[in-house]
């Protein structure tokens, strides 16, 4: 494991009490979701682009640039969407089969269905 603080520094350096080194992870509430990541990136990106794309005539690129640049949140959109049928394409080609978990829940269903037909239901 890593540790979470170096070595211990000089008191003269810090003459105030440090804080403890952190022994669990950061809370839920603390921690950035893999959303607000994507939400960041996007925001960063678009801002960019934005200020590329939208900027006074005095200051826009080379018409080539231009041109790439314009349509390029579609070509970006296009590409976010292959890669998700890819993903979606590779889980479910290299999905595992859980032979032991449906052999249990066969069990349990047996199980009920005895309980059920001693207790009097019929099915």
């Amino acid at each position: 494991s890593v540790p979470l603080m170096g070595p211990p520094l000089p008191v003269f350096l810090f003459p105030f009490p440090l804080s403890p080194p952190l022994s669990r992870p950061l809370s839920p509430q603390a921690a950035m979701t893999k959303l607000g990541q994507w939400l960041c990136g996007l925001a960063l990106l678009g801002s960019a682009w934005a200020a590329l794309a939208l900027a006074p005539p005095e200051l826009q690129p080379p018409a080539p640039l231009r041109q790439a640049l314009l349509p390029l949140p579609v070509y970006l959109l296009v590409a976010f969407g292959c890669y998700s049928l890819a993903t979606v394409g590779y889980r479910l080609a290299t999905f595992n089969d859980c032979e032991e978990a449906a052999a249990e829940l066969q069990e349990h269903i047996r199980a009920a269905r005895a309980d059920l037909r001693r207790r009097g239901l019929r099915l």
